[in-house]
């Protein structure tokens, strides 16, 4: 398994494109909005000969998921993304322009993701966990062969995702983090959805949002 990231839109999101050794791949979390960002995105899958199978939301807020459209259309994939997310993402049109972003276009759901099933790419295997709390129904992707995690906004380096946002709640967010992230091995690594990668044992002792 191999995982390229990517930092886009003016909110720095990290866009991930995990790759099996037979050259299929998956995009999570398409934050591409430019088309410079979009171009870029296209030339590594391109220089690396890879095929797009699926587009993955771990949730639906507006910087996670700019890019579904033009790469929904460019590859003619499924976009995929957690079944408690609809509502967050039918209500990113409306609030896109608020942004600066009117160019903003919308792609139709293919498929709902449910917390415990797994998705499956080739010999790569990832476990959905729901983790509440920044959003109603965001999931995390759990590779236990090669200990790494996508994890969107539910765990940074020494921080957490916001909660002040519509759906959020801060105790279903800290308790989630609680029983669902820190009951995996600590040398876990973490992907979050901005900023640098971290591991499940940092966060236990050093995040001040939540410890072991």
């Amino acid at each position: 398994m191999k995982i390229k990231s990517f930092v886009f839109n003016p909110f720095y999101e990290n866009t991930y494109v995990l790759s099996s050794e037979k050259g299929n791949c998956l995009i999570f979390d398409p934050g591409c909005y430019e088309d410079y960002e979009i171009s870029e995105l296209k030339e590594y899958i391109h220089m690396n000969d890879l095929n797009v199978q699926a587009i993955i939301n771990t949730h639906c807020h507006i910087d996670h998921v700019l890019g579904n459209n033009v790469l929904k259309a460019e590859y003619k994939v499924p976009l995929k993304i957690p079944k408690n997310e609809m509502e967050v993402f039918r209500s990113v049109p409306a609030y896109a322009p608020q942004w600066g972003m009117a160019g903003y276009r919308h792609a139709e759901v293919d498929e709902f993701l449910n917390d415990g099933d797994t998705l499956d790419l080739d010999e790569v295997s990832l476990q959905m966990i729901e983790v509440a709390g920044h959003s109603p129904g965001h999931l995390i992707f759990y590779n236990k062969e090669d200990k790494v995690i996508i994890g969107g906004d539910v765990l940074f380096r020494e921080s957490i995702g916001r909660t002040d946002l519509p759906g959020g709640n801060h105790e279903d967010l800290l308790r989630n983090i609680q029983e669902k992230v820190y009951t995996l091995p600590d040398d876990i690594e973490v992907l979050p959805g901005h900023g640098p990668s971290t591991t499940i044992g940092h966060e236990k002792v050093h995040n001040p949002f939540v410890k072991a």
